[in-house]
């Protein structure tokens, strides 16, 4: 792991190779899993609004279990989750065709909402967590993102790279420049071939 900025990061962030290849995915991950996206209390009232906004975009199961049990719940560990229908399926997806998307991000690209998504879905495939006060910053792997791992590898684009916006999102410009440098002196010492 290397220190950047207050921060633990994994050499997976640069040695990953991942690119969300939507074709062969349809995603996915909005509609596996058994808990829903990890969100910050400062996250929940945004959620609100949201639903409030693209509402029409849900599907009735969803809107019944907003209605009855809000937007998040606290998951096992007792983290604040998004909701999910059917016991995987994120409450804010929106189908189109074969593809789960996220109605948040949609409604944030069309103009119809201020606020993109939650911090923990844009920067996925990364997970964040606290190691002793310290923000430590991971690459996740789940088998239903083996499409995107191989078109990063045939693109020759590294996570960090990836993620470039949502990372500069949560961390800050001057974190990203932080990390290209590193990135750049770690293959130059020859630990990313």
């Amino acid at each position: 792991m290397l220190e950047i900025l207050d921060t633990l990061v994994s050499l997976d962030l640069f040695k990953v190779f991942f690119c969300c290849d939507l074709e062969k995915c349809h995603g996915a991950c909005c509609v596996e899993g058994d808990a829903g996206a990890p969100v910050t209390m400062e996250e929940v009232g945004l959620l609100e609004e949201a639903y409030e906004v693209i509402h029409d975009d849900l599907t009735p199961d969803a809107q019944q279990q907003i209605e009855e049990e809000g937007v998040v719940y606290p998951d096992k560990d007792g983290e604040l989750v998004t909701q999910i229908v059917r016991g995987k399926d994120c409450v804010f997806v929106k189908n189109e065709g074969e593809c789960a998307f996220c109605a948040i991000d949609s409604a944030y690209r069309c103009g119809r909402f201020h606020w993109q998504k939650p911090i923990s879905c844009a920067l996925y495939p990364v997970r964040l967590s606290k190691v002793g006060g310290v923000t430590a910053v991971n690459v996740h792997k789940w088998d239903i993102c083996q499409p995107a791992r191989e078109l990063g590898k045939k693109l020759q684009l590294p996570v960090y790279q990836f993620l470039k916006e949502p990372l500069i999102r949560r961390f800050g410009q001057a974190w990203w420049d932080e990390c290209d440098l590193a990135a750049k002196e770690l293959k130059k010492a020859g630990y990313l071939d």
